[in-house]
């Protein structure tokens, strides 16, 4: 064999290998959850843990990085802090993909999300409110925020209804 066809043969192995390992970085393990799942992540997503879903507990969805928003909200008193996980790290996180998140709640009341959103606005799931993790009895233990002061744009009765509460599951399609 030619030098050249001998470095030729090298080099496809090496981007080869490199291919693969980019691969498995890509599809990085997501870890099962050690304390109570309040979240499952199903439908066109890449990285599961468990049956094709992906679930979280609080851990690791704080693991996924956290993001604060200041905002009124409709049922609130005043500003809150809400603390939570951006949307969009998220769906990075479960390699979701498809143009709906349907967001379903705890009494399976359902809302279909544009995945736009998350990219255009800084949508957290919040699970805390003013420092404090969210309750089933204050709309936790997971909840839908829109930095709707931020962005005025957002205050109107469409947006409002995006705001899921009691969150346990988020279907991406």
């Amino acid at each position: 064999m030619s030098n050249f066809l001998k470095a030729f043969a090298g080099g496809v192995r090496t981007v080869a290998l490199l291919c693969l390992f980019a691969g498995v970085a890509q599809a990085e393990n997501l870890p099962k959850p050690t304390g109570p799942v309040l979240l499952d992540v199903t439908g066109a997503i890449g990285t599961t843990n468990s049956d094709g879903k992906a679930s979280f507990d609080l851990e690791m969805l704080e693991a996924i990085g956290k993001a604060t928003t200041v905002t009124t909200t409709a049922w609130t008193e005043g500003k809150a802090t809400f603390e939570g996980v951006l949307l969009s790290k998220l769906m990075e996180r479960v390699g979701a993909s498809g143009k709906t998140a349907v967001t379903i709640a705890l009494n399976d009341y359902k809302v279909d999300i544009p995945v736009e959103d998350f990219a255009r606005y800084p949508v957290i799931l919040a699970y805390r409110m003013n420092g404090e993790r969210l309750k089933i009895r204050d709309k936790g233990p997971l909840w839908v925020v829109y930095p709707q002061d931020d962005f005025p744009d957002l205050k109107t009765k469409q947006t409002q209804a995006k705001w899921v509460w009691q969150v346990k599951e988020i279907r991406f399609k």
